[in-house]
C-alpha cells in the first residue's frame, strides 16, 4: 500500500476528527457496489480488507480507503445493438425512425445492456496526519481526488480541508533550480524534467533519463521556458517527480525502507501497519522540508 502519488490539501484548525469520530462519519457511505442499472458505485471500505476498520490508525496517522465500482458499456456495443434495433422499427413503420425515437431507443439499450456489462473495481488510499495537519490522496490526477474529497464531504457533512499554497510558485522554484544546477536542502535533481514556454503555442520541451545540469536546459529557461514537472530526489531515501500544480507523482521508495518493515514485520497485518508507519513518518518529513524549500505556505 506504497503510495504512487500525493494530492496534497492541507487540514483546517476545524478538522477534529478521532479516529473513532472518523470511523462512525464514514458509515454513512458504506460501499454498497453497483446495482442493476447503475453504472458506477462508491463508498468507504476497510483500508486492510473486508474484515477490519474503516479507518486504520498508527502513531495517530489515520489511513481510509474509497472503493469505486464502474461498469463497462462501451458506445460501440450501444449503437451496434441500436442499428439493429433501429432497423427492425425502420421496417416494422416503414419510415426512418426521428431523433426523438431514436435518443428513446439508446437510451432502452443501455438500461437493458448494464446489467451484463463488465465491472471494473478500483480502490484509491487517503491517509490523514492530524499532527501535521496533511491530508494526501494516492491519485495521479485531481479529478480522481476531487471524487474522494467529495465522497467524504458527503460523509462528514463538512470537508474541513484546504489546497496548500506556497511563497514560492513550484514552476519558480523548479525553474531557478535547474538554471542553478542543483536544488536545495535536502533535495537533488534527478534526469527528467519538462519545460514549457508561456507564449500562446505552448512550445514545450521534455527530458527523460537525461544530464539536466547543461547549456542546452539553461537555454530553454533563458529562452522563456519555465519548468513545469522536475523529477527530485530526497534525502537519497525518496524519489518523486513535482509539478507546477504541487502534485507529486512517481513516488518510488528506497529498498531498504520497504526491507525494514518487512523486518519488522511477523504476519501480514504486522507488514501493513509497518509500511503505513514508514510510510508516512517519511512523507511527513518530505513535506515540511519541500514547504520550506518553497517558501513556507502563502495566505
Amino acid at each position: 500500500m506504497w503510495f504512487r502519488n500525493l494530492q496534497i490539501f492541507r487540514l483546517t484548525p476545524d478538522w477534529a476528527y478521532s479516529t473513532d469520530a472518523l470511523a462512525e462519519a464514514l458509515q454513512k457511505g458504506l460501499f454498497q457496489g453497483c446495482g442493476a442499472t447503475d453504472r458506477v458505485a462508491r463508498g468507504w471500505v476497510p483500508p486492510r480488507g473486508e474484515e477490519g476498520a474503516l479507518v486504520f490508525s498508527v502513531a495517530r496517522q489515520q489511513l481510509i480507503a474509497l472503493g469505486v465500482e464502474q461498469k463497462l458499456l462501451p458506445a460501440s456495443v450501444v449503437r451496434q445493438y441500436a442499428q439493429a434495433k433501429l432497423a427492425e422499427i425502420e421496417a416494422a413503420q416503414g419510415y426512418k425512425p426521428g431523433r426523438k425515437q431514436a435518443r428513446e431507443v439508446v437510451e432502452q439499450l443501455e438500461i437493458e445492456l448494464l446489467p451484463r456489462a463488465f465491472v471494473k473495481r478500483g480502490l484509491t488510499y487517503v491517509w490523514i496526519d492530524p499532527v501535521n495537519r496533511w491530508l494526501l490522496v494516492d491519485a495521479s490526477s485531481s479529478t480522481r481526488a476531487d471524487e474522494v474529497m467529495e465522497q467524504l464531504k458527503l460523509s462528514l457533512g463538512e470537508l474541513p480541508v484546504t489546497l496548500v499554497k506556497t511563497q514560492l510558485a513550484p514552476a519558480t522554484a523548479m525553474t531557478q533550480w535547474l538554471a542553478a544546477g542543483h536544488a536545495p536542502g535536502s533535495f537533488s535533481i534527478d534526469r527528467d524534467c519538462e519545460l514549457q514556454a508561456a507564449a500562446e503555442e505552448r512550445a514545450a520541451v521534455r527530458y527523460v533519463r537525461h544530464n539536466l545540469d547543461s547549456d542546452e536546459v539553461r537555454s530553454h529557461i533563458a529562452g522563456g521556458k519555465s519548468a513545469t514537472r522536475l523529477a527530485l530526489t530526497w534525502n537519497d531515501r525518496v524519489s518523486f517527480v513535482l509539478t507546477e500544480q504541487l502534485q507529486i507523482k512517481k513516488l518510488a521508495f528506497l529498498d531498504m525502507l520497504k526491507e525494514d518493515a518487512e523486518r519488522q514485520a511477523a504476519n501480514a497485518d504486522d507488514l501493513f501497519a509497518a509500511d503505513f508507519a514508514l510510510m508516512s513518518g517519511e512523507l511527513a518529513q518530505l513535506l515540511g522540508h519541500l514547504l520550506d524549500v518553497l517558501g513556507g505556505e502563502g495566505e
